[in-house]
């Protein structure tokens, strides 16, 4: 059975890796409809494994979200905030994405196309672990305890 803690150092990995890669010229490509988003910030812009809309700051995000996770797997309280924080915020990523305006960060950061679906699936199972998961057991509705 999966813990908190190991869904936030998978995460943090996750977003580790994905970040690094957005700084890899090599591994962004940049298809024909990439003007239907003109972004203000074109440092280190494309599409990631050419499917993701990413630049320099969408690329320091993910950093900074892996950087947060390895570090909160350390204790479950840790881990449960870090999937808290990460459910609400790719929630509300998620919703940007759809908002023409709001879908560029105001063309500092790329959040539209596939990231949605992506933010969406994020969001699901960070709201898994970080809200409806209980660790060790069943929870007595009445109380705040785990009974095992």
């Amino acid at each position: 059975m999966y813990s908190v803690r190991t869904f936030a150092m998978v995460m943090g990995i996750i977003f580790l890796v994905v970040g690094g890669m957005g700084f890899v010229p090599g591994l962004l490509a940049h298809p024909e409809h990439a003007a239907d988003h003109p972004m203000a910030v074109r440092a280190f812009d494309g599409y990631l494994l050419g499917l993701f809309h990413v630049n320099f700051w969408h690329s320091l995000a993910h950093l900074l979200f892996g950087i947060l996770g390895v570090f909160c797997a350390n204790s479950v309280g840790h881990a449960r905030g870090y999937a808290r924080f990460v459910a609400v915020a790719y929630a509300v990523l998620a919703v940007m994405g759809l908002i023409p305006g709001l879908n560029t960060l105001w063309g500092v950061m790329p959040l539209h196309g596939n990231d949605v679906w992506l933010h969406v699936v994020i969001a699901a199972a960070a709201a898994y672990f970080g809200f409806a998961r209980v660790p060790g057991g069943r929870a007595d509705p009445r109380t705040t305890e785990v009974r095992a």
